[in-house]
């Protein structure tokens, strides 16, 4: 996969591009990023954000190594699976964007 498929796949499974990156956001404050995907020239970063604020690097993986599971629906090869409650996160943040989208509280 390369970048542009990496974000098309992202944005229609509940992620969001703030800041210039693709990112999950805390579902009980929507304004605040806790999983971003850092698309660099050649890598894509998976980092998670620690309490403390800073970013960790979960996994780096070159877009070429980077393939589509249809068993999953996910990207392998980024460590999406290596989060804990990952899928839950992205369900929720694709709920709280398509009710927002019909009018709902919830902010994108």
């Amino acid at each position: 996969m390369n970048q542009d498929e990496l974000t098309k796949w992202a944005l229609s499974n509940g992620w969001q591009d703030v800041g210039g990156h693709i990112v999950l956001v805390r579902p009980t404050k929507p304004s605040e990023a806790i999983v971003r995907l850092a698309f660099k020239g050649t890598v894509v970063q998976l980092e998670i954000k620690k309490p403390s604020g800073k970013w960790d690097k979960v996994k780096s993986e070159a877009y070429a190594k980077i393939a589509y599971d249809e068993d999953s629906e996910l990207p392998r090869g980024i460590g999406l699976t290596t989060i804990s409650g990952l899928t839950a996160l992205m369900r929720d943040n694709k709920d709280r964007l398509a009710f927002s989208k019909l009018g709902g509280t919830g902010k994108p």
